[in-house]
Protein backbone atom coordinates (compact mmCIF):
# COMPACT_ATOMS: atom_id res chain seq x y z
CA UNK A 1 0.00 0.00 0.00
CA UNK A 2 1.58 3.34 -0.94
CA UNK A 3 2.10 6.10 1.41
CA UNK A 4 -0.36 8.66 -0.15
CA UNK A 5 -3.12 5.69 0.05
CA UNK A 6 -2.78 4.91 3.69
CA UNK A 7 -2.45 8.81 4.69
CA UNK A 8 -6.07 8.74 3.54
CA UNK A 9 -7.33 6.18 4.80
CA UNK A 10 -6.02 7.15 7.99
CA UNK A 11 -8.04 10.50 7.86
CA UNK A 12 -10.74 8.89 6.49
CA UNK A 13 -11.49 5.81 8.65
CA UNK A 14 -11.96 7.73 12.38
CA UNK A 15 -14.75 9.00 10.66
CA UNK A 16 -17.31 6.40 10.86
CA UNK A 17 -15.37 4.88 14.08
CA UNK A 18 -15.88 8.39 15.29
CA UNK A 19 -19.51 8.65 14.30
CA UNK A 20 -20.39 5.04 15.81
CA UNK A 21 -18.61 5.37 19.02
CA UNK A 22 -20.34 8.68 19.05
CA UNK A 23 -24.02 7.44 18.92
CA UNK A 24 -23.83 4.80 21.09
CA UNK A 25 -22.52 6.66 23.68
CA UNK A 26 -24.64 10.02 23.28
CA UNK A 27 -27.59 9.64 21.09
CA UNK A 28 -30.82 9.28 22.55
CA UNK A 29 -31.08 6.57 20.00
CA UNK A 30 -29.00 4.18 22.55
CA UNK A 31 -30.03 5.55 25.40
CA UNK A 32 -32.16 2.98 27.44
CA UNK A 33 -29.04 0.30 27.05
CA UNK A 34 -26.64 3.04 27.41
CA UNK A 35 -28.92 3.63 30.92
CA UNK A 36 -28.88 -0.08 31.85
CA UNK A 37 -25.42 -0.76 30.54
CA UNK A 38 -24.10 2.38 33.25
CA UNK A 39 -26.60 0.79 36.06
CA UNK A 40 -24.73 -2.69 35.34
CA UNK A 41 -21.48 -1.20 35.54
CA UNK A 42 -21.65 0.24 38.89
CA UNK A 43 -23.54 -2.69 40.11
CA UNK A 44 -21.99 -5.75 38.83
CA UNK A 45 -19.80 -7.85 41.48
CA UNK A 46 -16.87 -8.94 39.01
CA UNK A 47 -14.37 -6.02 38.13
CA UNK A 48 -14.73 -7.47 34.18
CA UNK A 49 -18.53 -7.13 34.52
CA UNK A 50 -18.12 -3.93 35.50
CA UNK A 51 -15.95 -3.45 33.07
CA UNK A 52 -17.19 -4.50 29.75
CA UNK A 53 -20.82 -2.73 30.31
CA UNK A 54 -18.52 0.38 31.33
CA UNK A 55 -16.85 0.31 27.52
CA UNK A 56 -21.13 1.33 26.44
CA UNK A 57 -20.57 4.58 28.03
CA UNK A 58 -17.07 6.00 27.19
CA UNK A 59 -16.92 7.22 24.04
CA UNK A 60 -13.11 6.66 24.78
CA UNK A 61 -13.12 3.31 25.44
CA UNK A 62 -15.93 2.42 22.84
CA UNK A 63 -13.64 3.60 19.98
CA UNK A 64 -11.18 1.26 20.77
CA UNK A 65 -13.64 -1.89 19.86
CA UNK A 66 -15.02 0.17 17.12
CA UNK A 67 -11.24 0.41 15.74
CA UNK A 68 -10.65 -3.16 16.02
CA UNK A 69 -13.27 -4.06 13.98
CA UNK A 70 -12.48 -1.73 11.52
CA UNK A 71 -9.44 -3.13 11.56
CA UNK A 72 -10.56 -6.27 11.26
CA UNK A 73 -13.01 -5.64 8.26
CA UNK A 74 -10.13 -3.31 6.22
CA UNK A 75 -7.22 -5.11 7.07
CA UNK A 76 -5.38 -1.40 7.63
CA UNK A 77 -1.88 -1.26 8.52
CA UNK A 78 0.08 1.61 9.23
CA UNK A 79 4.11 1.56 8.08
CA UNK A 80 4.40 -1.83 8.54
CA UNK A 81 2.94 -5.12 7.66
CA UNK A 82 1.58 -7.09 10.04
CA UNK A 83 0.83 -6.97 14.13
CA UNK A 84 3.20 -3.98 14.73
CA UNK A 85 1.25 -1.77 11.52
CA UNK A 86 -1.96 -3.08 12.50
CA UNK A 87 -0.53 -1.46 16.23
CA UNK A 88 0.34 1.73 14.95
CA UNK A 89 -2.95 1.94 12.89
CA UNK A 90 -4.99 1.32 15.87
CA UNK A 91 -4.00 3.79 18.20
CA UNK A 92 -3.92 6.14 15.64
CA UNK A 93 -7.07 5.84 14.42
CA UNK A 94 -8.39 6.29 17.87
CA UNK A 95 -6.33 8.62 18.32
CA UNK A 96 -7.88 10.39 14.97
CA UNK A 97 -11.32 9.60 15.70
CA UNK A 98 -11.21 10.90 19.56
CA UNK A 99 -9.93 14.20 18.26
CA UNK A 100 -12.86 14.31 15.49
CA UNK A 101 -15.47 13.39 18.29
CA UNK A 102 -13.94 16.64 20.65
CA UNK A 103 -14.36 18.63 17.30
CA UNK A 104 -17.87 17.26 17.30
CA UNK A 105 -18.79 18.01 20.63
CA UNK A 106 -17.59 21.25 20.66
CA UNK A 107 -19.82 22.05 17.76
CA UNK A 108 -22.98 20.68 19.14
CA UNK A 109 -21.95 22.78 22.72
CA UNK A 110 -21.74 26.35 20.28
CA UNK A 111 -25.00 25.66 18.46
CA UNK A 112 -26.52 24.58 21.76
CA UNK A 113 -25.29 28.26 23.45
CA UNK A 114 -26.32 30.27 20.04
CA UNK A 115 -29.76 28.69 20.68
CA UNK A 116 -30.00 29.53 24.13
CA UNK A 117 -28.92 33.04 23.29
CA UNK A 118 -31.75 33.14 20.57
CA UNK A 119 -34.23 32.17 22.70
CA UNK A 120 -33.24 34.80 25.42
CA UNK A 121 -32.89 37.35 23.17
CA UNK A 122 -36.61 36.68 21.69
CA UNK A 123 -37.52 36.26 24.91
CA UNK A 124 -36.44 39.91 25.68
CA UNK A 125 -38.04 41.32 22.69
CA UNK A 126 -41.26 39.99 23.34
CA UNK A 127 -41.09 41.28 26.90
CA UNK A 128 -40.22 44.92 25.71
CA UNK A 129 -42.88 44.97 23.11
CA UNK A 130 -45.26 43.37 25.58
CA UNK A 131 -44.77 45.89 27.66
CA UNK A 132 -46.03 48.64 25.18
CA UNK A 133 -49.25 47.07 24.06
CA UNK A 134 -52.27 47.62 25.54
CA UNK A 135 -53.81 45.54 28.31
CA UNK A 136 -56.06 43.52 25.83
CA UNK A 137 -53.44 42.60 23.82
CA UNK A 138 -50.83 41.52 25.84
CA UNK A 139 -53.04 38.52 26.90
CA UNK A 140 -53.75 37.73 23.39
CA UNK A 141 -49.56 37.75 22.55
CA UNK A 142 -49.10 36.23 25.74
CA UNK A 143 -51.38 33.08 24.76
CA UNK A 144 -50.22 33.03 21.23
CA UNK A 145 -46.21 33.05 22.60
CA UNK A 146 -47.29 30.13 25.17
CA UNK A 147 -49.31 27.89 22.10
CA UNK A 148 -46.51 28.46 19.84
CA UNK A 149 -43.79 27.68 22.57
CA UNK A 150 -45.83 24.72 23.38
CA UNK A 151 -45.43 23.27 19.79
CA UNK A 152 -42.30 23.21 19.25
CA UNK A 153 -40.26 19.77 19.58
CA UNK A 154 -38.19 19.54 21.92
CA UNK A 155 -35.18 17.69 20.50
CA UNK A 156 -31.66 17.31 21.74
CA UNK A 157 -28.85 19.14 20.43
Amino acid sequence: MTWDHQLVLLLVLPIPIASIAWTVTHEELFREPRDWCASKSKACRRLYSRKFFYVFTCEYCFSHYVTAFFLYITRFTLMFDGWRGYLIAGFSLVWLANIYMSFFGRLRLEIREDRLEIAAAESRERTETAGQLPTANREDTRHRDLHAAATLPSGRI
